[in-house]
């Protein structure tokens, strides 16, 4: 078997919970994942995200008033396993640490709540949980599909949902894209990303009615595994600058957090937040939010095993 080390490394840990490696007793454990493909012409940096939200999570408390006053932090035994060694722009040997990595939380029984990086970090994760999680569902929260035709290069940013797709790492029928919005490279994505299976909710819907389809999907997918994917840019810009692709018309903060705390109930498996861009985050905001959803769904995780 290969030795942790070749594909984790030791940090801070989130939240000043303990920092190893061995997960005995551990129901959830935070994974680092400091790689970005290094391709977007202006908004460089994702690479430092998982940095930025451990330091700005030192400035939260455990409990959500009047949501969820339990400590899910203790009663998920949770730790930090450091990061996934990784080089940015160097995709395969960094997707194979990525997936190693997230395998290692996954043989242990825990949940994986990761902080990328880019949105390439999905898809070494997805194939990580396809050897555990047979019928896995997505639900994908972002203003993109990550899901664009396959070009010359097959793994970046824009591909990630497309290739979960082909290589049957997923149930497309019970995976949604939530949020989709604003400026894009080509026509036909909707229709494209349907064709593969999956499922949009587009902003226009979401502010139409966001409950009520936060509602639907929670009926729809009980008890089945559910994995979270949480682009930073979900979020409109004004709440969330520091990202790679700010895109505007987005929810606000106290929008996307109650859509999110909405999911209560469901068996979600795994929690993936990215697209954090250190360098372009005015006063570490988006980090700060970013840890902020990831206390919020470790609560959705205690819920989901406690009741």
């Amino acid at each position: 078997m290969t030795d942790t080390a070749d594909f984790l490394q030791p940090t801070h840990g989130f939240m000043a919970v303990p920092n190893r490696l061995d997960l005995t007793g551990a129901k959830a454990a935070i994974l680092g994942l400091p790689f970005d493909c290094g391709t977007n012409q202006v908004r460089i940096g994702a690479r430092h995200g998982p940095t930025a939200i451990r330091q700005q999570s030192l400035a939260l408390d455990r409990r959500l008033f009047s949501c969820s006053e339990r400590d899910a932090v203790a009663e998920l035994g949770l730790v930090d396993c450091g990061d996934a060694v990784v080089t940015s722009g160097r995709i395969e040997p960094s997707f194979e640490a990525m997936e190693q990595a997230t395998a290692h939380i996954l043989r242990a029984g825990a949940v994986p709540v990761t902080f990328g990086g880019d949105g390439a970090v999905t898809l070494p994760q997805l194939r990580a949980m396809k050897a555990v999680h047979k019928d896995l569902a997505v639900l994908h929260f972002d203003a993109h599909t990550d899901a664009y035709p396959i070009g010359d290069e097959r793994h970046n940013t824009a591909t990630t949902f497309t290739c979960a797709a082909e290589e049957d790492l997923i149930d497309t029928r019970a995976s949604f894209h939530i949020g989709c919005r604003g400026p894009v490279s080509q026509s036909g994505l909707a229709e494209f990303s349907q064709g593969l299976g999956y499922r949009i909710v587009d902003m226009e819907a979401l502010a139409r009615d966001g409950r009520a389809h936060m509602s639907a999907i929670r009926e729809e997918l009980a008890g089945r595994p559910v994995y979270i994917c949480w682009d930073m840019d979900f979020f409109d810009a004004s709440c969330a600058p520091g990202v790679c692709e700010p895109t505007w018309g987005g929810p606000t903060a106290y929008e996307g957090l109650t859509l999110l705390r909405a999911l209560a109930g469901l068996k979600i498996v795994g929690v993936d937040i990215n697209t954090v861009c250190p360098p372009l985050d005015p006063g570490n905001m988006t980090a700060h939010l970013a840890a902020t959803v990831a206390l919020n769904a470790l609560h959705l995780i205690a819920i989901g095993r406690g009741g």
